[in-house]
């Protein structure tokens, strides 16, 4: 923390120090705007550091879904600028993933509700179509996570070959497919068929099974197993 970050912190009450409650009494004892101030480091003229973190927390809080927010905008609150908009991004962001590991660890495979829950959080952002895989084992726990294609599916971008090289490559037993729709409708379309049945059977060719793929949209998914697409 340089010299400024210091000074800033000092000039608080005691009782408002961020970095020394949180040694004393622990993360838990923390306010949002407290865990926001250390991330950043220091006010400005006229604002201490933890009025500085409420604004920015404001701000974030404004977008539906705060991934989408940018350095630009963080840039237009006072007391924010290229260095510390980056370090806020990167903190929100390490929180996302680890979240979202959390989140993938404790999903059961033989509930696609579960795996569509965990993709919507995902995905529910997302403005194009992404399409991943996710690699099991013989007792169907998660090897592996994968991205295959970003944008409207197409033959040509989801491939055989691309969707099934880290499934050999890890030695995985089968996989689910799951892609989403931005616009929340989760019918397939003729394209999803089409290559989800080319994916089945290359899978049982190759010795890999596809258990299912789901669509995510709106608050809403769609299994094709369960809906018997293939």
């Amino acid at each position: 923390m340089d010299e400024n970050s210091n000074r800033q912190f000092k000039n608080l009450p005691s009782h408002l120090k961020p970095r020394e409650r949180l040694v004393q009494l622990g993360l838990e004892a923390l306010r949002e705007d407290e865990l926001m101030a250390i991330l950043i480091g220091s006010g400005t003229r006229g604002e201490n550091v933890i009025k500085v973190a409420g604004n920015v927390l404001e701000r974030i809080k404004q977008e539906p879904n705060f991934n989408d927010i940018t350095v630009e905008e963080l840039e237009n609150i006072k007391g924010i600028g290229r260095a510390k908009a980056a370090t806020i991004l990167a903190g929100v962001e390490l929180g996302r993933r680890l979240f979202m590991e959390e989140k993938r660890r404790s999903i059961q495979i033989k509930n696609p509700s579960s795996i569509a829950d965990y993709y919507y959080r995902k995905l529910c952002h997302k403005m194009k179509e992404h399409f991943c895989i996710l690699l099991l084992d013989t007792k169907n726990r998660i090897l592996s996570e994968e991205m295959v294609s970003e944008g409207s599916l197409n033959a040509s971008i989801v491939h055989p070959r691309e969707v099934f090289k880290p499934a050999i490559r890890k030695s995985a037993n089968s996989i689910v497919l799951i892609h989403n729709h931005p616009s929340g409708d989760v019918q397939p379309s003729r394209e999803d068929i089409e290559i989800t049945k080319r994916l089945v059977k290359a899978g049982e060719i190759i010795g890999i099974s596809v258990l299912d793929h789901i669509i995510v949209g709106d608050k809403n998914y769609l299994s094709m197993k369960e809906q018997s697409y293939f």
